[in-house]
């Protein structure tokens, strides 16, 4: 008895050539804090701005700026002053979504103290930050401005430094373009000073006489005034006048067959 067997190719050996092989990692954001994106791009400018104009005004004495996220609102110690920038405007860039969002704003702390033994100065300073509202991360983002928005708003906390800690008067504040009535809403939910408890915005005459505009234009009658309307006429194409026009003409038909059959 012949036994098949199944037949075996036999192909002659190819020798390719070995190419590279490159492996590409991809990952998502992390969520966790890193300190190179929770520095503000910022913070050096601050910093050269104030020494700067801390030396003109104050040569004598040595002041210290100190980027603080933990500062809160109306919380100081022992001879601490406290001043609030309540209308600073700013640039946000999420770092989830790389939205990026115009706030005009921004909320600036700063906590002051000077010990006129040491002539030595300290300041304290808190961005407060914003959410993004297009992909909803609970991340917060800080923001960075431009440097003349940095040069005004030193000025006010050089004025209120030398009010405070010094007992000088006569200085004045810079009034910020951001500091004017703004005719948008200010979107409280996503914002850090907000949810502290803060109080920045208000809404313009402006904004409340449009939204009132809006609701009179788009809220529904009442049904009292439907019903007033309702009893000034007669509506005959209402449901009760169709089923009585609808009886009449089945009434008429039956009648004409009738008399038809009788016929």
């Amino acid at each position: 008895m012949r036994i098949f067997r199944p037949w075996r190719l036999r192909c002659p050996a190819l020798h390719l050539p070995t190419l590279p092989v490159c492996s590409f990692k991809w990952s998502l954001p992390s969520l966790a804090p890193d300190d190179t994106m929770c520095k503000s791009v910022t913070t050096g400018e601050w910093k050269k701005v104030f020494y700067e104009k801390m030396e003109e005004a104050k040569p004598a004495d040595s002041w210290d700026l100190i980027i603080d996220p933990n500062l809160k609102h109306n919380v100081l110690a022992p001879g601490w002053k406290q001043y609030l920038e309540l209308h600073a405007s700013g640039r946000f860039h999420c770092s989830w979504c790389w939205h990026t969002w115009q706030s005009p704003h921004v909320v600036i702390l700063f906590h002051m103290h000077l010990d006129r033994a040491q002539r030595a100065g300290s300041v304290r300073m808190r961005v407060f930050k914003q959410l993004c509202y297009e992909c909803g991360t609970a991340r917060l983002d800080e923001s960075s401005m431009l440097e003349e928005n940095i040069e005004s708003l030193v000025d006010n906390l050089i004025t209120s430094l030398r009010e405070q800690c010094y007992g000088e008067r006569g200085g004045y504040y810079r009034i910020q373009v951001a500091g004017r009535q703004d005719h948008r809403r200010h979107r409280g939910e996503f914002c850090e000073a907000c949810q502290e408890g803060i109080v920045h915005w208000k809404p313009s005459e402006k904004l409340l006489e449009e939204e009132a505009t809006t609701y009179t234009f788009s809220r529904p009658p009442s049904p009292t005034k439907q019903q007033a309307d309702g009893g000034s006429g007669c509506n005959f194409c209402s449901v009760p006048w169709c089923l009585f026009w609808a009886t009449v003409l089945l009434l008429i038909i039956y009648l004409q067959f009738s008399f038809r059959s009788s016929i």
